[in-house]
């Protein structure tokens, strides 16, 4: 299938729809439990392993200063990728309630994203979407984590694959 640059991942999170890029999106998951890390932000919910590699999963609703997610039968976690510095690109797993569709958003079906109004730190949302009668949060995924926030994810990241590393390692 062709990838278009004006294709968007719809999903929800506490009864609104929101999207990112297809291009940032590497596969939708069916809710894994994450290992929970000690010591670690309360919206980094833990690792799952996805074919040998940790990817640190996120609680998008904690994130924007909801309450924690639910799971239920609905629960799904996108795989993205969020943009670490100028060249680095870092795996995540968003949880979210519930993954609705690709949708085709044309730049005149986009608007400015109010500085006011949402849920979310407006910090977080690229612009709005309309399709239809109804309004889409276009989130810009490299916005929602500091370069700190950032930084810890990819060191999850990174001590869980050397843990993996070390555990397959034939012993001296």
């Amino acid at each position: 299938m062709e990838q278009k640059d004006n294709q968007y991942l719809t999903f929800g999170i506490d009864g609104d729809s929101y999207a990112i890029p297809v291009s940032k999106v590497r596969e939708v998951l069916e809710y894994l439990k994450p290992v929970k890390l000690p010591k670690t932000a309360d919206w980094l919910k833990g690792l799952i392993n996805v074919r040998g590699s940790g990817i640190p999963v996120v609680d998008l609703r904690i994130r924007f200063g909801l309450s924690e997610s639910e799971v239920s039968r609905d629960t799904a976690i996108i795989v993205t990728e969020i943009a670490q510095g100028s060249a680095n690109q870092l795996v995540i797993g968003a949880l979210t309630d519930e993954v609705h569709e690709v949708i085709d958003l044309e730049p005149d079906q986009l608007e400015p994203a109010p500085r006011f109004g949402s849920k979310i730190d407006a910090d977080f949302i690229k612009c709005i979407g309309k399709k239809d009668d109804r309004f889409i949060i276009i989130l810009d995924v490299d916005r929602i984590f500091s370069r700190d926030e950032a930084g810890a994810l990819d060191a999850a990241a990174t001590v869980t694959a050397a843990a993996a590393v070390a555990s397959v390692a034939p012993s001296a």
